[in-house]
């Protein structure tokens, strides 16, 4: 019995030893919080909104291994047709990279950043129906390429498709909205 017990300690460490080192792919921000009511400054300036319509400031940590890229995306969970709606992708952020700032200044070279479902390239921010909460996601993928081939002029959905089917792995912040 001594033995089994000499045994136990050193393969109980074993097993579990992944479990100690293995750290979640998580994305945080200053500017957003999960569950909470976006800021109006990160609201759409159109369409009846009335916000700043500035990308809020983004930063990751702990990646899958094997992450050759990262891609950006917001979707409005709540919109109004079933699928949702895509406020902001960006693709082809460099594996080193870790964050982006407030306003998405200073993107990586090589970034692109796609149609959202507003029609255009780069951010949308925000903006429900009057008297409707909408849940906003935050998300950050991590990608087995290096690059996706798409550019500024791809449509959110194409761009969405593509970056889900190169995943490895999503770290997301979901928050809320209403006017």
């Amino acid at each position: 019995m001594k033995s089994l017990s000499r045994l136990a300690l050193p393969l109980s460490l074993l097993l579990l030893s992944p479990l100690v080192h293995a750290a979640d792919f998580v994305l945080e921000s200053v500017d957003i919080h999960e569950g909470d009511r976006i800021d109006i400054r990160h609201a759409y300036a159109e369409l009846g909104c009335n916000g700043g319509n500035l990308a809020p400031m983004l930063m990751w940590r702990n990646p899958p291994a094997g992450t050759r890229s990262f891609a950006v995306t917001v979707q409005d969970l709540d919109a109004p047709g079933g699928n949702g709606a895509w406020n902001w992708i960006v693709v082809n952020l460099p594996a080193g990279t870790t964050e982006l700032k407030e306003g998405a200044a200073g993107l990586p070279p090589g970034a692109v950043q796609t149609r959202n479902d507003y029609g255009r390239p780069g951010y949308g921010g925000p903006c429900s129906l009057p008297g409707k909460t909408h849940r906003y996601e935050f998300s950050v993928w991590a990608l087995k390429s290096a690059k996706l081939k798409i550019d500024a002029k791809a449509n959110a959905a194409l761009a969405a498709f593509m970056i889900k089917g190169d995943a490895l792995g999503q770290a997301k912040i979901t928050a809320t909205y209403s006017r």
